[in-house]
C-alpha cells in the first residue's frame, strides 16, 4: 500500500532480528492510520504473559503513550486492554487466520473468541462514532450478513474475488498433527513459541503456512488426541516446524495432581 515507506523499511530489519522497541512501535501503528486519515481509532493491547506488554502497568503505559500521540496527530483514540494469555481463536498463520475470520462472518458460531472480541472493539469503534450499544450492533450486523456483504465489498474494491468464501481459501497442503503425550488439561499455551513454530513453517511470507490449535487452555485432553495441526507449503519447512514444536512443546498439559507428597520423606 505504500503507505509508510519508512516503516516499511524499518519493519524489515527488525522482523527477522525479532525486535520491538516501544517508540518505534507506537510510531508504526500510528503513520498508517494517519497516512489514511482516520479520525477515530480503537487500538488492542493484548496483555499477558509471552505477550509485548506483560502487566497492567506496562498496558496502561502504551495505551496513555497511543491516547498522547493520536491527540497531536489529530486522531481520537481509545484503547482496549484484553487477554493475552493464549492465542485468539485457533488458527496462526495468514490464510489460516482468514479462513477462520471469514467462516465467522458466514455464521459460524467458532471460535466464539475471535467473534466476541472483533465486536467488542467493533462496539467501541461504533459508539466513538455516536452510535449506542456498539457491540449489540455489531453482533447484528454480523448475524444479518451485511458484515459478510461489506467485506465482499472491500475486497473486490481492491481486485480480489467478490465471491470469496472461507471453503476457497488455500492453506498448506503439507500437514503434521501434534499429539498429547500425556491426558489431563491445558495448563498453559506459549505464544511465543506458537509463533516460532508458525515461522519455522513459513509464515508469514508463506500465506498458507501455520497451525491450528485444536486444543485451549481450560479443555481436557486424552492422551493421543491432537493438540495442533501444523500446515506448511513444502515438505522441508513442515519438518522444520515439526522439529521446532517438539523442542519448544508450547501446549503444557498437567493432571489433576500437580505433586505427590509421600508419607516419609528424608530431611
Amino acid at each position: 500500500m505504500n503507505l509508510a515507506p519508512a516503516d516499511d523499511l524499518i519493519i524489515r530489519v527488525e522482523y527477522p532480528l525479532g525486535i520491538d522497541p516501544h517508540a518505534q512501535l507506537l510510531a508504526s501503528v500510528m503513520s498508517k492510520k494517519k497516512a489514511v486519515g482516520a479520525r477515530f481509532l480503537v487500538i488492542d493491547i493484548p496483555m499477558g504473559e509471552n505477550t509485548k506488554v506483560l502487566d497492567m502497568e506496562a498496558a496502561r503505559t502504551y495505551a496513555r503513550d497511543f491516547i498522547d500521540l493520536g491527540k497531536r496527530l489529530g486522531i481520537k483514540v481509545e484503547c482496549a486492554i484484553t487477554y493475552g494469555g493464549q492465542p485468539v481463536g485457533r488458527a496462526v498463520g495468514p490464510a489460516l487466520e482468514a479462513r477462520e475470520a471469514i467462516s465467522i462472518l458466514e455464521g459460524e458460531d467458532h471460535p466464539r473468541s475471535v467473534r466476541e472480541k472483533a465486536c467488542g472493539l467493533a462496539g467501541m469503534l461504533l459508539e466513538m462514532g455516536g452510535i449506542p450499544y456498539g457491540e449489540d450492533r455489531a453482533h447484528e450486523i454480523i448475524e444479518s450478513g451485511r458484515a459478510l456483504a461489506k467485506f465482499r465489498e472491500i475486497v473486490e474494491a481492491q481486485g480480489g474475488d467478490p465471491n470469496i468464501s472461507s471453503k476457497g481459501i488455500a492453506v498448506g497442503e503439507h500437514t503434521h498433527e501434534i499429539l498429547a503425550t500425556r491426558c489431563g488439561y491445558i495448563d498453559s499455551i506459549d505464544n511465543h513459541s506458537v509463533v516460532k513454530i508458525a515461522r519455522a513453517a513459513g509464515a508469514p511470507k508463506d500465506k498458507g503456512a501455520g497451525l491450528v490449535l485444536t486444543k485451549k487452555k481450560g479443555d481436557s485432553v486424552e492422551k493421543g488426541e491432537v493438540l495442533m495441526t501444523i500446515h506448511a507449503d513444502n515438505g522441508a519447512k513442515l519438518e522444520r516446524a515439526v522439529l521446532e514444536a517438539r523442542r519448544l512443546q508450547p501446549v503444557a498439559i498437567e493432571g489433576m495432581i500437580l505433586n505427590r507428597i509421600p508419607s516419609f520423606m528424608r530431611i
